[in-house]
């Protein structure tokens, strides 16, 4: 234990401290040890949502029901590995609006414009010359 600097050679009694403590009431089992909160407002029962059943899939195919997609329809192949005709439709079909819309996007760009404008520049230089040589030829 350390000696209390004040007096030399005593030691400090852990009952009477040199500092006041401040006043505080040992809290009892009646005593709440967190704050009062107010109580929240009460909440309604809802009673969760039930889906109800789906209907059994006919394996008929006729009547109603889900119809589970075939391996063809899910994968785009056959079980042997062909793909199917509406697989290469739709890639077709893919790749055509790409190449579509990149065109549509080249013409709209800047650089696009500076190139037809070029095009346009050369093509109609080329009109000039074959008229002048037309006339220097005398047609």
């Amino acid at each position: 234990m350390t000696t209390d600097e004040s007096t030399p050679g005593r030691e400090p009694d852990p009952d009477r401290p040199d500092e006041p403590v401040p006043d505080v009431t040992p809290a009892g089992p009646e005593t709440p040890s967190v704050p009062d909160v107010p109580p929240a407002p009460d909440i309604p029962y809802v009673p969760p949502i039930v889906p109800e059943p789906s209907p059994e899939p006919d394996i008929t195919g006729v009547g109603p029901g889900p119809v589970t997609p075939t391996i063809e329809e899910v994968t785009g192949y056959t079980a042997s590995g062909v793909p199917t005709f509406d697989s290469v439709r739709e890639k077709i079909e893919r790749r055509v609006g790409t190449a579509i819309g990149s065109e549509e996007l080249a013409r709209e760009s800047e650089s696009g414009r500076t190139l037809e404008e070029q095009y346009e520049d050369r093509k109609k230089a080329a009109a000039d010359k074959l008229a002048e040589i037309r006339r220097s030829m005398g047609r």
